[in-house]
Order: structure tokens, then C-alpha cells, then sequence
């Protein structure tokens, strides 16, 4: 449900924002059509705003996999935003978005249990097939690890802090994070991190780089995390233990 008032939140925040700005550009070029790709922006600010603010919607329902009929969508928000009388009576609108929230909540269950065992199947079949790798180690835990590069420092202590860079993708080499990508490395208590980069850390010698690909229950498990992260899904990491301790 909450996921449900997100979306619902996010079309009722717009439809306003994209109000206020098309009364706005309403006195601005009226005959202005929307840029080709590569081409010069709109000339009227408002008008690129409202743009902006249409791409970001449509984003958001597209990563939602929310449906829309765009013709009809635009029909009831001019009605809106022109003060005429509705298509549908507002009893009969309750009704319906009352319905549509109860279909969004049914297909949302059943796309997070199809990506759940979907992820957990191939994720599996990863880790059966990457730790018959030639130089691949697993751990007790089914944790996967291979060293890229050996440190010559010390292993760091469950209580101490660590620098690291480090890259993290999906089973499929979909990247979802990067140090290396942002410039600089990160530091951060070795016990603060999801258990298979604690685990692989207290394994690690100042120095080294590593491949580790870490198992969903030892990652974020059947919860995933935000958009990019999947339930049950299987992490694959290169990590550089550059220091013990923070910055120097």
C-alpha cells in the first residue's frame, strides 16, 4: 500500500507542479513544440520546467511499471486545470481509484514473488558455476572470493574502520555502485556494512583487491534494496582495502 501512495503521491504532486507551470507558459510561446533530441532547448524557462517535470513522471510510472493512458490522462488534468465540470463524478472517481489501488497492490505482490524466485534460481545457478572458477575460494558461509591483488598490510579488526574503493554489479553486470565512478574511496566501520563485505574484509590485507560475490543472505536477502537491488538477488563486488583507518 505504501508503494501504492507513492505513485498515487507522485501523480497528484506533478499534476500540480505541471499546473502552475503551464498557466505560466500559457503567456509565454505559445506555438513552441517540444525539441528534438540534441536540438535547442525550449526558449520559455517554464516551458523547459513542465518538460522536466513531464519527463521525471513519466520516468517514475515507467520504473513502477505503471500504466497510463496518456491521451486520457491529459484529457481529465486540462479538465482540472480548466475548472470544468468531470467526465466522472466524484463518487464514481473514489471508486475507481479506490479499485486501482487494490490492482496496483496485487501486482506489485506478484512481481516481487515472480523477481524473488527468478533471482533466486539464477543466483544459484551464479554461484554453482563462478565457484568452479580457477582461483575462486568459498567460504563456510558461501561466500565467493578472488584475489586480484595481494596486500601486504595488515588485516583489519572487527572494531576498526576501514578506506576502501570498491565497485558493486548485479549477476547479469549491471553496476548499481561505484566509488571509482564518484573519484574518491569511502570509510566506514567494518562491522557497519551488509555481513559479506564484513566477512570479506576481515579476510583482507591492506592493499589487496578482491572479486567477491556475496550470496543474498548475506547481502539484503529477500528485501532487496531501493530500485536497483532485487529480492534474493546475488552482489558481485571488487573491493581495494587501501587503509585501515580513515583519511590520511
Amino acid at each position: 500500500m505504501k508503494h501504492v501512495m507513492v505513485v498515487l503521491g507522485v501523480v497528484l504532486i506533478a499534476a500540480l507542479l505541471l499546473g502552475v507551470g503551464l498557466l505560466r507558459a500559457q503567456d509565454a510561446e505559445k506555438a513552441e513544440t517540444a525539441p528534438a533530441p540534441g536540438a535547442a532547448p525550449f526558449k520559455s524557462d517554464m516551458k523547459q520546467v513542465s518538460y522536466c517535470i513531464g519527463v521525471n513522471v513519466g520516468r517514475s510510472f515507467k520504473a513502477q511499471d505503471v500504466a497510463l493512458d496518456v491521451d486520457a490522462f491529459l484529457d481529465g488534468f486540462r479538465d482540472g486545470l480548466g475548472g470544468k465540470e468531470p467526465r466522472i463524478s466524484q463518487p464514481d472517481m473514489q471508486k475507481i481509484m479506490m479499485a486501482y489501488q487494490q490492482e496496483l497492490v496485487a501486482h506489485q505482490k506478484e512481481k516481487t514473488k515472480r523477481m524473488t524466485e527468478e533471482n533466486r534460481t539464477k543466483g544459484a545457478a551464479f554461484l554453482a558455476e563462478n565457484g568452479k572458477k580457477e582461483g575462486v575460494k568459498v567460504t563456510d558461509t558461501g561466500l565467493q572470493y578472488k584475489v586480484l591483488k595481494e596486500g601486504a598490510g595488515k588485516r583489519p579488526q572487527a572494531t576498526d574502520t576501514v578506506t576502501v574503493h570498491y565497485k558493486g554489479t548485479l549477476i547479469d553486470g549491471t553496476e548499481f555502485d561505484s566509488s571509482y565512478g564518484r573519484g574518491e574511496p569511502v570509510t566506514f566501520p567494518v562491522r557497519g556494512v551488509i555481513r559479506g563485505w564484513t566477512e570479506a574484509l576481515l579476510l583482507m590485507k591492506e592493499g589487496a583487491r578482491w572479486q567477491v560475490v556475496i550470496p543474498s543472505e548475506l547481502a539484503y536477502g529477500e528485501r532487496g534494496a531501493g530500485r536497483d537491488i532485487g529480492p534474493n538477488a546475488v552482489l558481485v563486488f571488487e573491493i581495494e582495502l587501501i587503509r585501515i583507518g580513515g583519511e590520511k
